[in-house]
């Protein structure tokens, strides 16, 4: 959304910031290109006498011909006025012509600056600051610009020279027409360019709120097992009631502002021929003659009218596009970065804020509250299945990991710090969409941070081949993959030379007996897309249980199971040799493991069930959701 309701919130949501950035630009364009500007004045000023003629013939066909009793000058001024029409054609062939000229210059303009920006963010970014924008601008984008530039050139023109044409007609049959028609006509154009600002204000309010709207609908639909575990439904539901009010507020003023841009349009397009109706009286008492009216309904009916309702709606629709899609691909102006001031060196501590509150890309965020407990997440030496110092590497270690997606993103983990011993059994809980999937998308090795280091079993992961990775660790993620051949392929795909008696071991301790007998043994085929979400997350848990990896990691790899099937497996998974990460879905996974990592976007708390209960007003939340009832006090 955010695009939008940050420039409402920079005062330039009505798109006059946009504006005066890229003025300079087009003044500098069109000053490159007189000469084509020339010509298209040129071709443009044969259609204001094509449409003086055609106004003025057929009065002059009226008073001097056929009300004067000669036919032939009648129809001689007929034909001049047939002419005029009939030379609009190459009229408007040069026009094209000539527009070409514009046209195409821009487009190749915009396709330099389009590139030359991402190539520049991409050199000064790095890796983390993919330009995922850029195809879209080197495409539809720059399209529509040259699209929308040339539909405004077309009817601006044509409104001007076509205008001036009818306005000297007006004036040549008699000035009194002019004193009737022009008071409407100034009117509505008036009222039509006093909407266009607040218009577009209210189109960019009505976008962000449409957006904000999208924004939490698929975070809630992505979220729905989590909202429903936790008991925090009804919070998503009002906050959703109250982006639909949003929504639908800015579409009643949009709706509003259009009623209004409809009244300028019907007082610019109707008025006129209305106000001359009832002024015929007043006009022939002032000497104006029935050939002279004619004529001058001809020129509001064929010429001013309908070329003044093109500018309107070209304004209104390709104008607004233009701005907006200019805006996206020119861009503000770098501005100088200040000069830093020198600073006494921090200490230690101070340090390691910084360290924590910076981000790639140079990008600072306002300094976060300082973790209750200890700074890392570290498992106290001498506890259960936490070996001493001077023991083994740490099973997991993450040492000041920052992950952002893209180089002005907000990151996702923030200067974390974790230890996870071997054989711990740790639980990663948080709101959906905190980081919980990144971080053991990180832990396995398939993301690289954006900074700090991610080691297992001592071993950097980042950059590692898959062969290595995969002695390492197995990450099981929410959608389980089966695939078709035998039960027991499917288990022993980690481990090619496991023993039946290993394997049979694992399908009872997993509860995969009733699958294995209603599939015919584990000799039996495996039809995928015959088995259930849960059965087939079932398989790939005994798979990762029968695999020689030390590390598994669970990313949500029991969703799909009920409560008992999922405390089954997970007390399985414990008891196999190794150090299990689980991201939880229940709060129940968090209360079987030995410690709990709570992620809520601000800081990192770990610890014992007992121990986060006292530190984290997120995990008592969550808790007291779960428990049905209110969350303990700290």
């Amino acid at each position: 959304m955010n695009r939008a309701a940050d420039a409402d919130a920079r005062g330039t949501g009505d798109g006059s910031g946009a504006l005066r950035r890229i003025a300079p630009h087009a003044r500098r364009f069109l000053a490159r290109r007189t000469g084509v500007l020339t010509r298209l004045t040129l071709w443009s000023l044969a259609e204001t006498a094509q449409a003086f003629l055609v106004g003025y013939g057929v009065a002059q066909a009226v008073d001097q011909g056929f009300l004067a009793g000669d036919a032939r000058r009648g129809l001689l001024w007929l034909t001049v006025a047939l002419v005029a029409v009939l030379l609009g054609a190459p009229v408007i062939r040069g026009v094209f012509t000539e527009l070409a000229g514009l046209t195409e210059p821009l487009r190749d303009g915009l396709v330099r600056r389009a590139v030359d920006r991402s190539l520049e963010r991409a050199a000064t970014a790095g890796s983390g600051g993919t330009d995922r924008a850029a195809v879209s601008r080197l495409t539809n984008q720059v399209e529509i610009a040259r699209d929308s530039f040339a539909g405004l050139v077309l009817t601006l023109r044509s409104f001007v020279f076509t205008a001036a044409g009818a306005l000297l007609g007006l004036a040549s049959l008699h000035p009194a027409l002019l004193v009737v028609v022009l008071p409407p006509l100034s009117g509505g154009l008036v009222l039509f360019l006093a909407t266009l600002r607040p218009m577009a204000a209210a189109q960019r309010r009505a976008l962000a709120a449409d957006e904000a709207l999208g924004d939490h609908a698929a975070r809630t639909r992505a979220a729905l097992r989590d909202l429903t575990a936790c008991g925090t439904g009804p919070e998503a539901a009002r906050r959703g009631a109250e982006l639909v009010d949003g929504a639908a507020a800015a579409a009643r003023v949009l709706a509003g502002w259009a009623a209004v841009r409809t009244a300028a349009l019907g007082v610019a397009g109707h008025l006129p021929v209305l106000a001359l109706l009832l002024a015929v009286p007043w006009l022939r008492g002032r000497g104006v003659t029935a050939g002279a009216l004619l004529g001058a309904f001809t020129y509001l009916v064929q010429s001013l009218l309908p070329a003044l309702h093109t500018l309107m709606t070209a304004l209104g629709a390709a104008g607004a596009r233009l701005l907006v899609v200019l805006d996206r691909i020119i861009g503000p102006e770098p501005e100088p970065e200040p000069e830093p001031e020198p600073e006494p060196e921090p200490e230690p501590e101070a340090k390691a804020r910084a360290a924590r509150m910076s981000t790639p890309g140079g990008i600072t965020h306002p300094a976060r509250p300082e973790p209750a407990g200890p700074a890392t997440c570290r498992p106290a030496p001498g506890t259960a299945g936490i070996p001493a110092p001077g023991a083994r590497p740490p099973a997991v270690e993450l040492r000041s990991v920052t992950l952002s997606y893209g180089a002005r993103a907000e990151p996702v983990l923030d200067a974390l710090d974790l230890c996870v011993a071997p054989g711990e059994h740790l639980a990663v809980v948080g709101p959906s969409g905190i980081g919980k999937s990144t971080l053991t998308r990180l832990v396995a090795g398939t993301l690289a941070p954006s900074g700090g280091e991610v080691r297992v079993a001592g071993r950097g992961v980042t950059g590692r081949a898959p062969a290595e990775l995969a002695a390492l660790r197995v990450l099981v993620p929410q959608e389980a993959y089966v695939f078709s051949g035998t039960l027991g392929d499917n288990l022993a795909y980690l481990r090619p030379d496991v023993s039946r008696a290993d394997l049979d071991a694992a399908v009872g301790d997993l509860g995969l007996m009733p699958l294995a007998e209603r599939l015919g043994g584990l000799d039996a085929p495996v039809r995928p897309a015959e088995l259930s979400h849960g059965e087939r997350q079932l398989v790939a848990l005994a798979r990762a249980f029968l695999s020689p990896a030390p590390l598994l990691l669970l990313d949500e790899a029991t969703c799909h199971l009920d409560p008992a099937a999922e405390a089954r497996a997970e007390e399985a998974l414990a008891r196999r040799p190794g150090t299990l990460l689980v991201v939880a879905h229940r709060l129940s996974s968090a209360v079987r493991a030995d410690r709990v990592l709570v992620l809520d976007g601000t800081e990192a708390v770990c610890g014992t069930h007992e121990e986060v209960l006292d530190r984290s007003p997120l995990y008592r939340d969550l808790t007291g959701h779960w428990n049905g009832g209110p969350a303990r006090e700290s």
